[in-house]
């Protein structure tokens, strides 16, 4: 370690990357030291296109071997942005050089290549993390203690998620997330994982017992063996009577929503994901009253907007620092966080679930 820094090391240059390495120099306890790409070439072009617009504190190297930057002394974490179908190899990788690991969603093709990254990371000391970056939202800590409190909604009875975006005929066409090999889970992966973390946080990371899921429309890519999940859906079912919902889609427009509903209200999220370009982070609770006079019926209104001061994105309080400023601290305070490993176990299990399910016809899958 040098100082009081976490020195990444970006393993590829997908577009995402631009967002976290961003996020690196605001968190004021990291740097970039290097990116690596099939090319030196291709890696130093994102370097200078980053730098243009957010400088790092001290040079980044560019280099063209995956393998290389593993290696690094100069690197103490590695950031893994790579497609899906390729992120196991270099977890591994990165595991068994002692580096810590923050890698992309979905985790991975199956439950047993999850389980062993993060394995690996718990065999080598290091800590692991996936990318879901709402997980270190101040709007989401303080949604969940409402839950629990049972203050804003009563008992919770029903999550309802929906994240979705309508890619063109180029995406459907082109884009890795139409790749059965990159991308094996479409949709499912891209936008679902979100949906199920959403659905777990809210209920207090308890489990499903048991769902049913089905893709709606499968999409393929041109030059794709077979297709994915292009529109998802799944019904999720919990003890004690709570049940959870989730829609996902490459076919429908912008929706980034959240409804929990409970005995004593409802609350709602309209950007739980990728919060709207704004200062504040918010959320509304309604507890609306029908009035009944013999003949008059009068549904009342009472809805009460609530927000935190949390910026959408590029400052220092927004999801994305506080994400890899979280990370940097277990790296430096030599304190590592099973929970973050537990988190990605528990989503995995239920995507493999709902690949289950919807192989099988959309039957019932026991969790």
């Amino acid at each position: 370690m040098t100082g009081a820094m976490c020195r990444w090391g970006f393993l590829s240059t997908a577009a995402i990357a631009r967002k976290n390495w961003k996020a690196v120099r605001l968190c004021g306890n990291g740097r970039v030291s290097a990116v690596a790409s099939r090319s030196v070439a291709k890696a130093q072009s994102f370097i200078d296109d980053c730098m243009a617009e957010v400088p790092q504190q001290q040079q980044v190297s560019a280099v063209g071997s995956y393998a290389e930057l593993i290696e690094r002394e100069d690197v103490d974490a590695i950031y893994i942005p790579l497609p899906t179908g390729l992120r196991k190899e270099w977890v591994l990788a990165a595991a068994k050089a002692g580096k810590h690991v923050l890698v992309e969603k979905p985790v991975a093709n199956n439950l047993e290549d999850a389980q062993a990254m993060v394995d690996a990371c718990a065999e080598a000391g290091v800590q692991f993390m996936d990318g879901v970056m709402f997980d270190h939202s101040k709007r989401l800590a303080d949604i969940c203690e409402l839950l629990k409190s049972e203050k804003a909604v009563g008992k919770l009875r029903r999550i309802s998620t929906h994240f979705s975006f309508s890619g063109d005929s180029s995406f459907q066409q082109s884009n890795i997330r139409t790749d059965s090999v990159l991308e094996p889970h479409g949709c499912l992966g891209d936008l679902g994982w979100y949906c199920i973390r959403m659905t777990l946080r809210a209920a207090g990371l308890q489990m499903p017992t048991h769902l049913t899921a089905r893709t709606i429309t499968p999409l393929q890519g041109k030059d794709s063996e077979g297709d994915v999940p292009g529109e998802f859906s799944a019904e999720l079912m919990f003890p004690n009577g709570l049940s959870a919902a989730f829609y996902c889609s490459f076919l429908t427009s912008n929706q980034q929503t959240v409804l929990l509903s409970g005995s004593d209200g409802y609350l709602t999220v309209d950007d739980f994901v990728l919060p709207f370009y704004d200062a504040e982070a918010a959320w509304t609770e309604h507890d609306h009253v029908l009035d009944i006079d013999n003949c008059r019926w009068n549904f009342r209104q009472h809805s009460d907007r609530k927000a935190v001061p949390e910026y959408a994105s590029g400052e220092p309080n927004s999801s994305e620092v506080n994400m890899v400023r979280t990370f940097g601290n277990c790296v430096l305070d030599k304190k590592l966080d099973a929970s973050y490993a537990e988190l990605t176990i528990k989503t995995q299990r239920i995507l493999d679930a709902c690949r289950r399910s919807d192989a099988a016809g959309g039957v019932q899958i026991e969790i």
